[in-house]
């Protein structure tokens, strides 16, 4: 198949649902606008958004009808927008340079940009709490909800950020490390794939497939994440190279060298591979997904 033609395809119809799921509105008090385009401005700013095709991908490897999940699909693009908001504030990675645009608090204020996060995450669950998924059954709805709010709660997303920041400067062990890439990220990479499956219709044996194939391509996207910041440029990456090492944290190539690290995301993506044998035809795009995210270079 087509991967390139593919994510475009994709990627403009989950940008037309953003456009308008998360529409503009001028008529508020200017400040409450102001807020509204601070949410907008990261949210539009650019990605590939991995997370939300990854979750129509899974939905059509079941035989599920992808339109159905563009709300879900949305309200995953800005869960993760959320999380980059808060990650580029002074108090953590204090980055100034975001998909290679102003960072949301350089535009907007500190306050502004924490309100921004905010507003995106609480408007992630409206939307999948919202009558946009009335066709869906109310309890695989429930189940939906669930499992990205556990993604991204204290025991994934927000738990691996909070380990990558105690962690910095200090030598841990690789379960630790592991803990916080599957965590950090690979928590809402696993829900988004989920999510997909729960929509679709997947069977239980579906399901634990697609889980283990979304755990191992979250791990091995963090993994590329950390070779990046070692190999990759300010200019490809949008964001500053290097300040992995500049902040003392805790990665891969840290740990283990360039080399070791390089065959460790293989290992990983070939594992991700393994788990979508049964999905025959339908499988495709997930398979060509995990080859993307060990081969791409921003």
């Amino acid at each position: 198949m087509d991967l390139q033609k593919y994510l475009d395809e994709k990627r403009q119809l989950v940008e037309q649902s953003m456009a308008d799921l998360v529409p503009m509105a001028n008529d508020l008090h200017p400040d409450l606008v102001r807020h509204i385009e601070s949410m907008r401005y990261s949210l539009f700013a650019g990605g590939k958004r991995v997370r939300p095709i990854l979750c129509i991908a899974s939905c059509e490897a079941v035989a599920g009808d992808a339109r159905v999940v563009l709300p879900v699909a949305v309200a995953l693009e800005c869960i993760h927008t959320y999380s980059l908001i808060h990650d580029d504030l002074p108090a953590m990675d204090d980055d100034e340079l975001r998909r290679g645009k102003p960072t949301n608090h350089i535009l907007y204020g500190e306050a502004g940009a924490i309100l921004a996060g905010d507003g995106l995450l609480t408007m992630a669950f409206e939307l999948l709490s919202s009558n946009l998924l009335s066709t869906i059954p109310a309890d695989k709805r429930l189940k939906i909800i669930n499992i990205i709010a556990t993604g991204v709660g204290s025991l994934g997303m927000v738990g691996g950020q909070a380990l990558d920041i105690a962690c910095e400067g200090k030598d841990i062990d690789i379960t630790t490390l592991r803990q916080i890439h599957s965590r950090k990220t690979g928590a809402l990479i696993t829900a988004s794939v989920q999510s997909g499956a729960v929509i679709g219709g997947a069977d239980p044996k579906q399901l634990a497939d697609l889980t283990t194939y979304g755990e191992k391509i979250g791990l091995a996207f963090q993994i590329v994440d950390d070779l990046l910041n070692v190999e990759g440029t300010t200019e490809q990456l949008g964001k500053a190279a290097g300040s992995d090492a500049d902040r003392c944290k805790a990665t891969y190539p840290a740990i283990f060298g360039i080399e070791k690290t390089k065959l460790m995301a293989e290992e990983t993506i070939a594992e991700a591979l393994a788990a979508l044998d049964t999905f025959a035809e339908r499988g495709a795009p997930l398979r060509e997904l995990a080859t993307y995210i060990i081969s791409r270079n921003k």
